[in-house]
């Protein structure tokens, strides 16, 4: 993995996730995780053919990625981003019984 400092955090469901980048932490939509996946791969000079077909995902589902549309299995985005060399943490939310 390559850490490229800084981090982004966004809420996937009911779980926080950090992604290690160089944009420092704020929280996210899918439009800006699909920007960073295609600013990452035009940074390493690979088309989205090949990125689908290392990634072992359809190039239809990696076009709506990168346009931030569609809500990609987390499994999807995982596989993505550690092919592009990207790092990811999830930090599952927990309930304090006692407010809810």
């Amino acid at each position: 993995m390559i850490f490229l400092g800084g981090f982004i955090s966004f809420s996937y469901l009911c779980s926080e996730i950090t992604i290690y980048c160089d944009y420092g932490r704020k929280d996210m939509n899918t439009k800006e995780i699909g920007t960073i996946i295609k600013e990452r791969r035009k940074h390493l000079g690979v088309n989205q053919q090949t990125l689908a077909d290392l990634a072992g995902v359809g190039l239809n589902t990696l076009v709506a990625i990168e346009r931030g549309e569609g809500n990609p299995q987390l499994s999807t985005l995982l596989t993505i981003l550690d092919t592009l060399g990207l790092t990811i943490d999830i930090n599952l939310k927990t309930l304090d019984y006692e407010t809810v």
